[in-house]
Formats: C-alpha cells, structure tokens, sequence
C-alpha cells in the first residue's frame, strides 16, 4: 500500500515537470524556435487542426520561421489564425509561404518575460506541493483504515517529501536554463 502511493504521487509530480517543460517551450526566446507556433489551431477544410498538421514548418535562419502549407488554399486560414494566437508576430504570405520574422527582444521585455516565466515556475511548484499533500492524505487514510503502520506512515512522508524536493530541483533547474536563454542573445 505505501509503495503504491508513493509510485502514484511520483507519477503526478513528473506529469508536472513534463507539463511545464511544455508550457515554457511557447515562450519566446528572440530566436526562431518551431515551437512558438506548432500549436496554433488553424480552421480548415470544416475542422480545425493544429498548424503543424497542415504545413511544414521550417527556421531558415535564426530569425525566421517559414510555414509552407500542404495546400495553398489555406493560407489566408492559416494567417488568421496566427494574428488570433496572438503571438507578438505578423505574417507575411507570399502566396505559397507564410514567413514570421522574429524581432530580438529588448531589455524590458526579456524582463518581463523572466518575470513570467517565474510566475509559471511557482504554479507548477504549487501543483508538486499540492500532489505531495495528497500523498499525505492518501498516507493517512491508509493508516486510519489500518492498511500501514504508524512507522510507514512516518517512512511514507519522509520519502514524499523526499520526491518533493528532487521536482521542485528539477523546476528550478529547468526555470534556470529557460531564463537563461531568455536573457541571452
């Protein structure tokens, strides 16, 4: 029963170190990354599909993105739905490619952008705080219904709060690379 916890509890603190890996990836850099707009939903053909389904998307140089639709008629879908992604780039259609320039950042907004990038960090630090907590509770349960000892029960927090640790590390290190890149051209 305690082993189970724990491998439960663990499970949840990486789903969240992998989620915000994923959620710092769309944050942008002042360099070129395909990840800035692979997400952004485009309305096509009657549905709507994610941009990297419907078109290639390359980095030329560290300044461009080039999106080459698989059929040109969806251009102008695909341009729309990069102005309603709102992500601080204006596309350029040449009529067969879509180029995004990607400007370098200024000191301000790199500042802000760290700013927000902590702002994520502490969420996703809460989220492990609050999957360590749960633990805990499940620990307690466990030990009211007589399924583990007081000894285990104590062994199960101290190993919780163990894993807490290593994820958190694992946040600020991830937080630290990011930021870093971030301030860097």
């Amino acid at each position: 029963m305690l082993k189970e916890i724990i491998i439960k509890t663990e499970e949840l603190m990486k789903k969240s170190v992998e989620k915000f890996k994923e959620t710092i990836k769309t944050i942008r850099t002042g360099r070129a990354n395909v990840s800035i707009v692979e997400n952004i939903k485009v309305e096509c053909y009657n549905s709507v599909s994610l941009l990297n389904k419907v078109a290639g998307i390359t980095i030329p140089d560290s300044r461009t993105i080039e999106i080459r639709p698989w059929d040109a008629t969806i251009l102008p879908a695909i341009e729309k739905a990069i102005y309603q992604a709102d992500i601080g780039l204006t596309p350029v259609n040449d009529g067969k490619v879509i180029r995004l320039t990607v400007p370098p950042l200024t000191e301000e907004r790199r500042k802000e952008l760290v700013k927000y990038l902590h702002k994520v960090a502490e969420e996703f630090h809460i989220s492990i705080r609050n999957e360590r907590h749960n633990g805990i509770n499940l620990l307690k349960k466990a030990e009211k219904d007589k399924k583990i000892s007081k000894d285990d029960y104590y062994k199960g927090e101290q190993q919780l709060q163990k894993l807490t640790d290593i994820y958190l590390k694992n946040i600020n290190e991830i937080l630290a690379i990011k930021e870093k890149e971030i301030m860097t051209e």
